[in-house]
């Protein structure tokens, strides 16, 4: 059964209706700390760095590439429990299928993370 094109817009006016509320409120809110926010510009707002001091050296330094490790292992494991919560809260629904791929899944993750340590990646000197 096809839809008329004003019933099929009218399915979305919800979404319209949200979106035009959220822009407003997100001027509003904009407009309103333009408005009443406080100006009271001195050097040091004025400076680089509000910190207190003037920078020491170049920003575009080198970085240690252990931080970024650590990042990538801490978003993996941080998306594992975000697919753990839900997987265990409808175990009961997908059944079989479903418990064996999540050991899959956490498996593959399991080699990656011994992998990474013994590749010593876990090491801060």
């Amino acid at each position: 059964m096809l839809m008329a094109p004003q019933e099929l817009l009218i399915e979305y006016l919800p979404i319209l209706v949200f979106i035009a509320i959220a822009g407003g409120m997100s001027v509003a809110m904009i407009a309103g700390s333009i408005l009443a926010g406080v100006r009271k510009p001195d050097p040091e707002k004025l400076s680089a760095y509000e910190c207190g001091f003037d920078a020491f050296s170049d920003a575009r330094g080198k970085f240690d590439v252990r931080f970024y490790l650590v990042t990538l292992l801490f978003i993996i494991f941080d998306l594992e429990i975000a697919f753990l919560f839900p997987w265990a809260i409808t175990l009961g629904k997908i059944g079989v299928f479903g418990f064996w791929s999540m050991i899959v899944f956490l498996s593959v993750l399991t080699v990656g993370f011994v992998y990474e340590w013994k590749k010593g990646g876990l090491e801060w000197e």
